[in-house]
């Protein structure tokens, strides 16, 4: 039997294969390109082509349906019954699924479905990598060294059901980070970019931006814990609202789980979480930060469903002018609770109204604040106030009246993104970021700088 090479034809002999009473397949036809630099040289490039397939068999029983889910890559004609059979036989070993639900009907099949997935390769750099190697040249000339990487996925996934459902979404996903040092290694800093194809990121702004920390640096000011008012740049405002998101399912918030419990039962939606018209949402039609207009899950967990896979997607707010409006719910939860079906999204923006940039938030700075670059090691401490700790990173600098006046050294810090939402008395301009600890799994956001006047520091840090 000949390899199969189409990703639609092999979920449709998948489907046609299978003798569960539901089944599901999902085919996820991966390529990346990436470079690698260090010392302001590149140092490695390459390409790789990948794919994995997915098979979820439902098997009706006398006590509710059960489901079996099997994924393995590489797949060829060969391999497709073996898988077939071993998903059904984990619907068949396994008891009664809680989130059993009648799989998606009547979702418009996706017009390219039946065509080529979409590529990429080396020539996503074509513009890209001249203009880093002229980074390059300036950095020298100034006496820094860069490091980094730039990382370009395209991801086709093909979605089939027995009941009918034919979907195709292209997902292309960009991240590049940049650090630069001093030569002798005391100063550092950090600077990264979400993109979608590498045309909307220069490198040359992001080496003055560079530069400019590393100069700050050169002055160094030792500060002991406590709370300061700080300025939280979008990468940080990100990796703390993804975190929030993450513990937003609406059924441990109703068992009195999370941050979201109300006391004495139900959930906090309707409460007013900000006295600032903050606006937390995810749209999978947000420009530049496109991602599936349909629920794909691989797998059933806290907070997504196999038996939703195709449920469609629209722009969902989770707060809306300083209330919460939504938390996250498959179909399952959904009827758990009473609460509206709002299945997550792969995106996050924040929108608070504000028009500054970060640095005229820092011009408006008066007496004595701090600017982060970045967070990182994000751990929760308490679900019940999702209290978070972690590390400051690549640069903590001093800024009194206004002016950047030298780095100070890293802290430990214990805040609850919930609680400076709450606290946060200036929003500025909403803008595309990449979350610095999430990055690897979540990379469409779009955030404010928010400022807050008692960041809590809780103690020094050794870190760099």
């Amino acid at each position: 039997m000949s390899r199969v090479s189409k990703p639609y034809e092999i979920v449709e002999r998948a489907l046609e294969l299978s003798t569960a009473d539901g089944c599901v397949v999902i085919a996820d036809e991966e390529s990346s390109a990436n470079l690698r630099w260090a010392g302001n040289a590149l140092t490695t490039n390459g390409v790789t082509r990948g794919r994995t397939l997915t098979v979820i068999a439902t098997v009706d029983g006398a006590e509710g349906a059960a489901s079996g889910v099997v994924s393995r890559s590489a797949v060829t004609a060969e391999d497709l019954e073996p898988l077939v059979r071993a998903a059904e036989a984990a619907a068949r070993g396994a008891g009664p699924a809680e989130d059993a639900q009648p799989l998606v009907t009547g979702v418009p099949s996706s017009p390219d479905f039946t065509d080529a997935p979409a590529e990429t390769g080396s020539d996503v750099f074509a513009e890209f990598a001249p203009a880093l190697g002229d980074a390059f040249a300036r950095a020298r000339a100034g006496g820094r060294e860069l490091y980094g990487f730039a990382h370009h996925q395209l991801t086709s996934t093909y979605l089939g059901t027995s009941t009918g459902l034919r979907l195709r979404h292209d997902q292309p996903n960009g991240t590049l980070e940049l650090n630069a040092k001093s030569p002798d290694r005391t100063r550092s800093t950090w600077a990264g970019r979400s993109t979608r194809d590498f045309k909307d990121v220069d490198p040359a702004e992001l080496d003055a931006e560079l530069a400019q920390r590393l100069r700050w640096a050169e002055r160094r000011v030792e500060l002991p814990a406590g709370r300061y008012e700080t300025l939280l740049p979008p990468t940080a405002v990100a990796d703390l609202l993804i975190y929030q998101l993450w513990s937003s399912t609406a059924r441990d918030a109703a068992e009195g789980r999370t941050v979201f419990s109300k006391p004495g039962g139900g959930t906090r939606i309707g409460e007013t979480l900000s006295e600032l018209p903050l606006s937390l949402r995810s749209d999978p039609h947000a420009p530049g930060l496109e991602s599936a207009p349909f629920v794909i899950a691989h797998a059933s967990g806290d907070g997504a469903s196999v038996f939703d896979n195709g449920l469609p997607l629209t722009s969902t707010d989770w707060i809306r002018d300083g209330r919460l409006e939504h938390l996250t719910t498959t179909r399952h939860t959904a009827g758990l609770t009473g609460l509206p079906v709002a299945p997550a999204i792969d995106n996050l923006l924040l929108e608070g109204g504000g028009e500054r940039s970060l640095e005229e938030m820092v011009a408006a700075t008066t007496g004595r604040g701090l600017l982060l670059t970045c967070l990182w090691y994000i751990r929760e401490v308490d679900p019940a106030t999702l209290l978070l700790t972690g590390l400051t990173r690549d640069g903590v600098y001093l800024v009194e009246d206004g002016e950047v006046v030298g780095e100070v050294n890293n802290f430990r810090f214990n805040e609850s993104p919930v609680d400076l939402l709450s606290r946060a008395t200036e929003a500025g301009r909403t803008e595309k970021t990449l979350p610095r600890e999430w990055g690897d799994w979540f990379t469409r956001a779009a955030m404010p700088a928010l400022r807050i006047p008692d960041f809590n520091m809780s103690s020094v840090s050794a870190g760099v």
